[in-house]
């Protein structure tokens, strides 16, 4: 069974990182359980193992942290839901490529909750949304934000890190870096799509969807 916790406040990224891999090892070791964590940090950057140091556009902006999940630089701060997903792979069938299908199957079931068609893009990593909205780009194609990054680490088939959910941070926080490494397309949150969407409103959604994507995958 999985425990879902949510800590209010903004928690320091270097207590998470620290709090994910104490209880990652503790699983690994078969003394805790599984375990989904929603939080918010104060606002910084990090710097997944692929990084290029070239996307760090303003390195004084907000600290820096490097990660050990993968993917490239992305921002966290205030308005932006983290969920840090400590779940046993090896019990889940021990396929990360499907393991991370799933976490993306549960951002778009989660944003469907508020009609919002969140997509997926062969060589990007995360969920996109079409801006419709938007004039069209200089190719003739709509433009496309991202809304949802994820990252993820395993160790001992134990994951940590997770996803990240724009509800409403401040979108200028993410100039400081090209987010992903795609500098093409632009970062979108579900308040800038003009849905009043609140922190609580999206945790009962993931609570929801993760039932869907994941409850019937475990061995």
């Amino acid at each position: 069974m999985v425990t879902w916790e949510t800590t209010d406040g903004l928690v320091p990224y270097e207590d998470a990182v620290a709090r994910m891999e104490a209880h990652a090892d503790a699983m690994a070791r078969g003394e805790a359980g599984e375990l989904i964590w929603l939080l918010e940090h104060p606002p910084l950057y990090t710097a997944g193992t692929s990084a290029d140091p070239a996307d760090l556009v303003d390195p004084d902006r907000f600290p820096v942290h490097p990660s050990k999940r993968g993917g490239q630089y992305t921002y966290h701060g205030p308005g932006q839901r983290v969920v840090y997903v400590m779940l046993d792979v090896g019990k889940r069938g021990h396929d990360v490529r499907r393991f991370v299908q799933q976490l993306e199957e549960w951002v778009i079931s989660a944003l469907a909750e508020f009609n919002v068609t969140g997509e997926i893009r062969e060589g990007r990593v995360g969920v996109w949304v079409t801006r419709n909205d938007k004039p069209l780009t200089v190719t003739g194609q709509s433009p496309e934000d991202k809304i949802a990054a994820i990252g993820i680490r395993l160790r001992k088939w134990i994951s940590f890190h997770g996803i990240s959910i724009n509800v409403e941070p401040d979108l200028d926080h993410f100039s400081g870096i090209v987010p992903c490494g795609i500098s093409e397309h632009g970062v979108t949150s579900l308040v800038d799509l003009g849905l009043p969407v609140t922190m609580g409103d999206v945790d009962v959604a993931l609570k929801r969807s993760f039932e869907q994507v994941f409850d019937d995958t475990i061995a």
